[in-house]
């Protein structure tokens, strides 16, 4: 499933220095070993909101769409 960025996205991963971590965790999207980036649904699960780990601290949000998912938002998870 290809995973594009929102606006915003980019700028956030290098301030916080996660673009390789961010890379990595899109590999694993991409290739369907979603146990490895433990993606999840997000409650409420009407909403259709996901997110999967970047590392132990940061997730990434995202929403699927008809090209395949869009990450709108990257959270510190602490």
């Amino acid at each position: 499933m290809k995973l594009k960025e929102g606006k915003g996205v980019a700028q956030y991963l290098q301030k916080r220095n996660l673009v390789k971590a961010y890379q990595e965790a899109k590999a694993h999207f991409e290739n369907d070993d979603f146990r490895i980036i433990d993606a999840k649904p997000r409650k409420p699960k009407s909403l259709g909101v996901y997110q999967f780990r970047i590392t132990k601290k940061y997730r990434a949000f995202y929403t699927l769409t008809k090209e395949g998912a869009a990450v709108y938002k990257i959270s510190d998870h602490q």
